[in-house]
C-alpha cells in the first residue's frame, strides 16, 4: 500500500510539472504573439509619424525582443521558436531599411531646394521649427532640456546620415559646435553629472558616425565631379 501511495504521489508531481511547463509555454506563446503584432503594427505607421516617434518605437522593439529571447527557454521546440524570432527580426530590419530609404529620397529632394532655405530646414529638423536661426543662439536650451536636445540631435543625424550632401554636413557641424559651446554655459548653471555623462555618451557615439559619413559624402561629390 505504501508503495502504491509513493507511485501515485510521483505521478501527481509529474502531472503538476507537465501542467506548469505547459502554462509556461502558453505564456511564451503570448509573448511571441505580442512581439509579432508589434512589428506588424510598425508597418502600418506613416513615415512622418515613425520619424517623429522613432526613439519610442525602437525602445519598445528592443524591449519586446529581449522578452521574446527570454521566452524561448519556455518552448519545448526551441529551434522553431528561435526561427520564429529571427523571422520577426528580419521583418523589422526590412521595414526600417524601407523607411530609411524613403526618408533619404525626401532628404535628397529637399537638398535641391534653395541653399539658404536648406540650412533652415536642417535647423528645424534638428531642433524644432523656429527654435534656431542664423545666429545659432541656443538661449532656449537649459540644464533641464539639454540632454533631450542632444538626444534628438543624435537621433535625427542617425536616421538621415546617408542622405546628406557635403554642404549639409558643414551646416550640421556648425550647429553641433554651437550647441557644444552653449553646453559650457549650461554646465555652470547646474547641469547634473548624470545628464552630463549621458551627453558624453551621445557625443562618443556621434563623433565617429559624423566623421565617416562626411568623408563618404565628400568622396561621392568628388566622384560626381570627375564624371
Amino acid at each position: 500500500m505504501k508503495k502504491v501511495n509513493l507511485i501515485l504521489g510521483a505521478a501527481i508531481i509529474a502531472i503538476g510539472l507537465t501542467s506548469c511547463k505547459s502554462e509556461s509555454e502558453k505564456q511564451a506563446e503570448m509573448t511571441f504573439d505580442s512581439y509579432e503584432k508589434y512589428v506588424d503594427s510598425v508597418a502600418t505607421v506613416s513615415n512622418e509619424e515613425a520619424k517623429a516617434n522613432w526613439q519610442s518605437i525602437e525602445m519598445a522593439y528592443n524591449e519586446r525582443t529581449a522578452e521574446a529571447e527570454m521566452a524561448i527557454e519556455n518552448f519545448v521546440n526551441k529551434e522553431n521558436a528561435q526561427a520564429r524570432l529571427d523571422k520577426v527580426r528580419a521583418k523589422y530590419v526590412e521595414l526600417k531599411a524601407k523607411m530609411d530609404a524613403e526618408a533619404a529620397v525626401i532628404a535628397a529632394d529637399m537638398a535641391k531646394s534653395d541653399p539658404a532655405n536648406r540650412k533652415q530646414i536642417l535647423r528645424d529638423a534638428y531642433f524644432g521649427a523656429g527654435t534656431l536661426g542664423e545666429d545659432m543662439s541656443f538661449t532656449w536650451v537649459n540644464k533641464d532640456n539639454i540632454l533631450k536636445v542632444y538626444n534628438d540631435f543624435y537621433n535625427e543625424f542617425d536616421q538621415n546620415k546617408d542622405a546628406y550632401s557635403r554642404e549639409d554636413f558643414d551646416e550640421i557641424k556648425a550647429m553641433y559646435e554651437a550647441l557644444d559651446a552653449h553646453k559650457n554655459t549650461v554646465e555652470k548653471e547646474g547641469l547634473s553629472s548624470k545628464d552630463n555623462r549621458k551627453i558624453a555618451e551621445l557625443k562618443l557615439k556621434f563623433a565617429p558616425k559624423f566623421k565617416w559619413n562626411r568623408m563618404d559624402a565628400k568622396a561621392d561629390e568628388n566622384a560626381d565631379a570627375k564624371k
